[in-house]
């Protein structure tokens, strides 16, 4: 088992970065590699990613969701083995440090050389400037999901 941990702040309140975080449909704007993502029920979601012309399609149950706090997942069915954990911490008013913690399960040869290049924690680092990006220049967030799980 593999994993990384990155974070990153960004100047909007904790609330707007939590909200925007849980529209996992939204994924796909800034997260390179994820082609759809389909929320099925309040705690399962569905992703089609590709990257690097492989094609993989999971699920991931949504394990703890706590407003404003923390949203974990791990996955329960498909290719892809991960869980994680993403939490929002207040800095001040109008900026929040998200912090992003994932476990992940290499899936053949290939995928473990390029965890051992470092190519995960990459994609991570850059998933959440893209996110920093998306968000920043919205200023707000598209929808919200308050619900604790």
């Amino acid at each position: 088992m593999s994993k990384v941990e990155e974070s990153i702040e960004v100047r909007v309140p904790v609330h707007t970065a939590y909200n925007q975080w849980t529209q996992f449909e939204s994924f796909p704007e800034f997260m390179g590699g994820v082609e759809r993502i389909e929320q099925r029920t309040d705690t399962l979601t569905h992703w089609v990613t590709k990257v690097d012309g492989v094609r993989r399609e999971f699920d991931a149950e949504i394990t703890e969701q706590i407003p404003d706090e923390r949203v974990a997942w791990t996955t329960v069915d498909g290719e892809a083995r991960q869980a994680g954990v993403v939490t929002f911490h207040r800095i001040q008013d109008d900026t929040t440090k998200i912090m992003l913690q994932m476990d992940f399960e290499p899936a053949g040869a290939a995928e473990a050389v390029g965890d051992k290049l470092g190519f995960v924690k990459r994609q991570v680092t850059g998933d959440l400037k893209r996110f920093k990006e998306f968000i920043e220049k919205r200023g707000a967030e598209t929808g919200a999901w308050r619900g604790e799980v």
